[in-house]
């Protein structure tokens, strides 16, 4: 399948709140379910580095280094090659216009573009290490960690949150789009503290409040590594 995006993603804060997964149905695409780990649903607040950016191997000039971050969830589809692990964005947020207006089009991804920031200090000589994105109106996802990364143990929830490869996308019409995401697995540290600052239940709208109000179930830093997405593929016509 043809290439769309290369870049790298780095330094991903993941802070992850149990959710009724009644409260994702509306806005669950067509062809899939949500997806559990041991019976659990979650949503994730995810902020991390976008680094060396090309599409269609192409570097954009002033849009190849920013920051992201977003609400998503997890769902799963079946394939004839099996289960298809994935992600649904509710909403990402980036700092470039254009970049939000391509994913758009593209992909019909509900991007919006704002004023951002971030800070990233990872652990060294004994210090604790600290990734904080921040975006307009005092909003922010942070996390404070120590020592050194580790792989994700089989069946963990660090896994079902780390290795979902695959991207659906709800489209105008009610079709679907399905997009593969490829990286290697990553190697992740557990927070020792993170949390939302900011109004961040109130920005993401009622259906999430009440599960961001709660401190995250769990929040870990995940290293990251250069990612492939490839071209979307339509799943099924309108509706």
């Amino acid at each position: 399948m043809p290439r769309f995006l290369t870049a790298e993603w780095r330094n991903l804060v993941m802070l992850n709140y149990e959710i009724d997964a009644a409260r994702l149905l509306p806005f669950l695409p067509g062809g899939v379910e949500v997806d559990a780990w041991n019976g659990q649903y979650f949503i994730s607040v995810v902020g991390f580095q976008f680094l060396r950016t090309r599409v269609l191997g192409v570097p954009v000039p002033f849009h190849c280094n920013f920051v992201e971050v977003n609400l998503r969830f997890y769902v799963r589809r079946r394939a004839h090659d099996g289960w298809r692990r994935g992600v649904v964005f509710v909403r990402e947020l980036v700092p470039r216009w254009a970049i939000a207006f391509v994913a758009r089009r593209v992909y019909n991804e509900n991007y919006l573009s704002c004023r951002m920031s971030h800070e990233v200090r990872l652990p060294e000589s004994g210090q604790t290490g600290l990734v904080r994105y921040g975006w307009a109106g005092g909003h922010a996802v942070m996390a404070e960690f120590s020592g050194l990364p580790e792989s994700a143990p089989p069946g963990s929830e660090e896994e079902f949150i780390t290795e979902h490869y695959w991207g659906y996308a709800r489209q105008r019409d009610g079709g679907t789009v399905e997009y593969r995401v490829e990286h290697p697995s990553w190697r992740v540290w557990r927070a020792t503290t993170a949390r939302l600052e900011g109004n961040v239940p109130a920005f993401y709208g009622n259906g999430f409040q009440e599960a961001l109000r709660q401190p995250p179930s769990s929040a870990f830093i995940a290293d990251g590594s250069a990612i492939l997405v490839q071209r979307g593929v339509r799943l099924d016509g309108p509706g």
